[in-house]
């Protein structure tokens, strides 16, 4: 949270008129100052803000976006060649080949001791399912492959649905339904909003349609390091949470069960996260950016 101190020091820089801390090449007093003192003026009133830290400067977002664009590139690559009788194996293995033949490495790739280079979520896995050469895709199956890029220290991050072969109606909406879960979450997040009205609005779509929202794993900060402040829950109470400032890069990634929102971490590899009931989990997710306009897709 930005001190009172802090906010008086920034505040002197503006009466010289200071080039700005971000490195725009703009005065302070036209840049960052009067985002500055629009935090401040929310933070008197008692609202969370965000720590400057959390906004990024323009050269960092340059960075980002353009780690974005490989990360995207990997999931194109995959969705031209998943097919039924591939293995999990297997698009791991593409995941790697296109991440490091564009110069970037994969992101989970030893994070904190998992194993592979993109996480691969088949039916009721939730999330961090690992690749593996005997989980076989069938059609039938909808599966999620989450990747996540460093690209010259920056970091991206992004998920895709692909429903492989002929996929029964209740799992096609159960795709379909999550994909527009994500975007009237970033629709939600504008600038000068808060965090809770994301998490309000993928909450309520979900449930009025009978669906449930996982509630333990949510969207992150990006950018910088793999996984940052501020935390992205997508159920929430509109006009809650911490207060969405132009600069701040996170991700959104609502994760939407077809049956009960409970679920559970497998013991066996202490990563893959599944439904309770066995009922199928559908997940996708976008890295954004959120500008004076609105938030902006930076994975896509």
């Amino acid at each position: 949270i930005i001190s009172n101190t802090m906010y008086k020091g920034v505040k002197s820089m503006s009466e010289n008129n200071s080039p700005c801390w971000c490195g725009s090449g703009k005065a302070y007093s036209e840049c960052h100052l009067p985002i500055e003192k629009k935090i401040q003026e929310y933070k008197e009133k008692g609202y969370e803000v965000p720590d400057l830290s959390m906004l990024k400067t323009p050269e960092q977002i340059a960075g980002i976006k353009e780690s974005c664009d490989i990360n995207t590139g990997v999931l194109d690559y995959v969705e031209q060649h998943i097919k039924a009788g591939m293995s999990t194996e297997d698009i791991d293995v593409m995941v790697y080949d296109y991440t490091v033949s564009h110069g970037a490495i994969p992101a989970p790739l030893n994070f904190m001791g998992f194993p592979k280079s993109c996480c691969t979520s088949v039916n009721e896995e939730v999330c961090h399912g690992i690749p593996d050469k005997s989980v076989i895709l069938k059609s039938g199956d909808i599966i999620n492959v989450d990747v996540s890029t460093i690209y010259k220290g920056y970091y991206s991050d992004a998920s895709r649905m692909f429903m492989i072969g002929k996929v029964d109606k209740k799992k096609q909406d159960l795709v379909a339904i999550t994909r527009e879960c994500l975007r009237i979450g970033i629709e939600a997040a504008k600038p000068w909003a808060f965090m809770g009205n994301i998490g309000a609005a993928i909450g309520n779509y979900a449930h009025k349609r009978g669906y449930s929202v996982v509630r333990e794993f949510g969207g992150h900060g990006v950018g910088i390091e793999f996984h940052e402040e501020p935390f992205v829950c997508h159920v929430g109470k509109k006009n809650t949470g911490m207060l969405l400032v132009p600069g701040m890069i996170f991700t959104i990634e609502p994760m939407i069960n077809m049956g009960k929102k409970d679920i559970y971490v497998d013991a066996a590899n202490d990563w893959t996260a599944l439904t309770i009931d066995g009922m199928p989990s559908a997940q996708w997710e976008h890295t954004v950016l959120i500008t004076e306009k609105g938030a902006v897709s930076l994975t896509y």
